[in-house]
């Protein structure tokens, strides 16, 4: 290796923070579970958007937050994961403010304080209190099982969602057809962005824990190709790429990088998170997984790519 692509190498890792799922599971299951809570605030109040893109988080520059959710007052309010001084704040377009610190506890005792703080400022919110897509799931306000957060550790996490979310805004530019925020559902704590081509597709038959079938035939009423990080698994969570429905050829696409592989349990491709970070280019990598699986997705079914691509993009 030569002194000018070891230096890249150390940039590149001081940037794009290492994520190993075993020392940092407990926080990132309380985190996901806080943001259940908070996304299902925004769900019962944000008006239905297509694929339920009223219910996601997104990246901030202190942490997650929901944007503005209008309120039945006619005025609005956000909620905010501040993740660099580890509270949760709340604020209304009336000027009410109200904040909670983000720390280890039971999650039943985070429940009932961000709905104490909601009463407090008028936008009181009945959510169905079940987590969703999380198998043997405990209701929220029942949880004393999960306690364990690590302020270190979710600022860690941030900081990759950053980085992330920064490389798939470069990614959707080469795309002028219909295509998501980059955002962060909640339901299994991934930060994705998905592409359409325009046709419908086929009813999902979905099957995701506490998810009930009109969940899934929202989110892929129409034909889709996929990409985000979801920080499961093993390692270091996984850069996925799917396509539903899924094309004929499509597991068999040679895709890049090397490091890429297609998961026949998961039905999609995948590439380790560690292999993005620890690159010298990290973000000419995480493109190159990104664009290579949308070819091949948008290849083997057929779209109209001259309509829906930016002409001369890479």
């Amino acid at each position: 290796m030569t002194e000018h692509s070891s230096a890249d190498t150390q940039r590149a890792q001081a940037t794009w923070p290492a994520l190993p799922l075993s020392e940092w599971q407990p926080t990132r299951d309380i985190l996901q579970l806080w943001t259940q809570i908070v996304g299902k605030v925004r769900m019962a109040n944000a008006p239905l958007l297509n694929h339920w893109w009223n219910v996601p988080l997104y990246v901030s520059a202190r942490g997650l937050t929901t944007s503005l959710i209008p309120d039945p007052t006619g005025g609005a309010f956000q909620i905010t994961f501040d993740l660099w001084d580890h509270r949760l704040d709340i604020a209304t377009t009336s000027g009410a403010q109200r904040a909670m610190p983000l720390r280890s506890g039971a999650v039943a005792d985070f429940y009932a304080e961000f709905m104490h703080l909601l009463h407090e400022i008028g936008v009181d919110t009945t959510v169905w209190p079940m987590p969703v897509e999380i198998e043997d799931a405990v209701r929220f306000d029942a949880d004393t099982l999960h306690r364990v957060y690590d302020g270190e550790q979710a600022h860690r996490y941030w900081l990759a969602l950053v980085q992330i979310a920064r490389v798939f805004e470069q990614f959707r530019t080469a795309f002028v057809g219909k295509s998501s925020p980059v955002h962060l559902f909640w339901g299994a704590l991934d930060l994705a962005t998905t592409r359409f081509s325009g046709r419908g597709a086929p009813p999902h038959p979905g099957g995701a824990p506490n998810c009930g079938p009109h969940v899934m035939l929202e989110a892929y009423s129409h034909e889709v190709s996929s990409l985000g990080y979801w920080p499961g698994g093993d390692g270091e969570g996984h850069f996925y790429s799917y396509a539903y429905p899924l094309p004929g050829g499509f597991p068999d696409q040679r895709v890049q990088p090397e490091a890429a592989f297609w998961s026949p349990e998961l039905a999609e491709f995948l590439l380790p998170y560690e292999e993005v970070r620890s690159a010298a280019e990290p973000d000419q990598l995480l493109l190159a997984f990104a664009r290579s699986t949308y070819d091949a997705a948008a290849t083997c079914a057929h779209w109209d790519r001259a309509q829906l691509e930016r002409a001369g993009s890479g």
